[in-house]
């Protein structure tokens, strides 16, 4: 520890400090800087008096350097990560510039076809929303832990949204700690999972299935260009953008079965989330029906099986399916209307309803297990069900 005092004895003014290590003291200085308050070591040497008074006389020159706008963190501590926090200029790095360079990241994904329009279109309205405005002019050093706590807290969004909301932002904290922008990720430093449970808010989104009058009332509402695909679609429970990609060359006409594989989202046909994903469903009666009656329409270009009515075009979004079809045909058919992923619900519903074993009914729907099926449609399912079956016992399909 070098001459002078023993540190113990030694008072320290406002800002100075004495920090003992396992194997040395250091003198530390503490001041503001841009709204972040930084903590910095001085180099090793004897913790005596006189180092204790350089050390306040140091603080007081970059205290008044900042109160005169030439401060300039570099020069007083070139190697330590705050460093990089600040420019060669004092100006900080925000929270809102690094979130700018990640939408520019994303948007290069995009382009290389790494990310889906649909997904970075997400993003955009994230990092663009009112909620992520609060981090538009604050500095990344001086996020803190419980700030990003409580406003995490104070989102007052579903689960999923709130999951969506902070990707971005994750992200930056993740490539700012990895740059030494910053000592610390905040998100590290809070229990993000727990928060979110206790804090976020049930989802208003309701399993509102058809009833089986209203879907033999859209069914006969439709023109006949329009039957072949609704019929099919309330026969399988597609996901709208499966429906959409589905091409003839995957209908297997003599196992009666249909590949799928294939999903379209905003316009960009890609592969399922997951490997349950891709799967092959049981055609009904009914739904090789509705196969046989388009076949005359869209067979013979060997492409996709469902184009849209009005164009003679393949679909190209959900929004499309929904204005330009989904819509109308309720009114037509004077049905109380449903988002058209209600064909979905319907299809798993009436399959519960019927007794259909729930693991057949989460293989078809493509789920990665049986658990979203319970969760889901649970209120749909015969007491028998309502209990998952022991571990080991040989699930057999029923289609009904």
């Amino acid at each position: 520890m070098g001459g002078g005092q023993p540190a113990g004895n030694i008072a320290c003014p406002r800002g100075i400090k004495i920090r003992e290590f396992k194997h040395e003291l250091r003198i530390q200085i503490a001041f503001s800087f841009r709204s972040v308050e930084c903590r910095e070591l001085l180099p090793p040497g004897p913790i005596t008096k006189t180092a204790v008074t350089l050390a306040n006389g140091l603080r007081a020159e970059i205290l008044r350097k900042i109160s005169e706008g030439t401060f300039v963190y570099g020069d007083y501590f070139p190697s330590s990560p705050r460093a990089k926090t600040f420019g060669a200029d004092g100006v900080r790095i925000t929270v809102g510039k690094r979130l700018q360079k990640q939408l520019e990241a994303y948007e290069h994904q995009v382009a290389n076809g790494t990310m889906s329009p649909s997904t970075l279109d997400g993003y955009r309205k994230a990092i663009r929303s009112e909620r992520m405005a609060h981090w538009t002019d604050k500095p990344l050093a001086a996020v803190t832990p419980s700030e990003l706590r409580t406003w995490v807290a104070s989102l007052d969004v579903t689960a999923k949204f709130a999951r969506n909301l902070l990707t971005p932002l994750r992200s930056v904290f993740e490539d700012a700690l990895n740059d030494d922008l910053i000592e610390f990720n905040p998100f590290d430093r809070i229990a993000l999972t727990k928060l979110l449970k206790q804090t976020t808010k049930a989802s208003d989104y309701e399993v509102d299935p058809f009833t089986e009058d209203e879907r033999e009332a859209l069914i006969s509402a439709c023109r006949p260009d329009e039957a072949p695909m609704v019929r099919f679609w309330f026969a399988t429970g597609l996901r709208p953008g499966e429906l959409m990609a589905l091409q003839w060359p995957k209908i297997d006409w003599t196992e009666k079965k249909a590949r799928i594989d294939r999903n379209q989202v905003a316009g960009v046909v890609k592969g399922p989330k997951t490997e349950a994903g891709i799967r092959d469903i049981e055609l009904s009666t009914e739904a090789i029906a509705a196969l046989t009656a388009q076949k005359p329409i869209t067979f013979l270009a060997n492409a996709h099986v469902w184009v849209n009515p009005a164009s003679g075009k393949a679909w190209t979004t959900d929004a499309q399916l929904r204005k330009t079809l989904w819509v109308s045909l309720c009114k037509r058919a004077a049905v109380r209307y449903r988002n058209p992923y209600q064909v979905r619900h319907t299809w798993a519903s009436s399959q519960i309803t019927a007794g259909v074993n729930p693991w057949f009914v989460a293989d078809q729907l493509g789920h990665v297990d049986v658990q979203l099926v319970f969760t889901t449609y649970g209120k749909f399912m015969p007491a028998d069900y309502r209990k998952p079956r022991v571990a080991g016992l040989k699930v057999v399909a029923n289609n009904g």
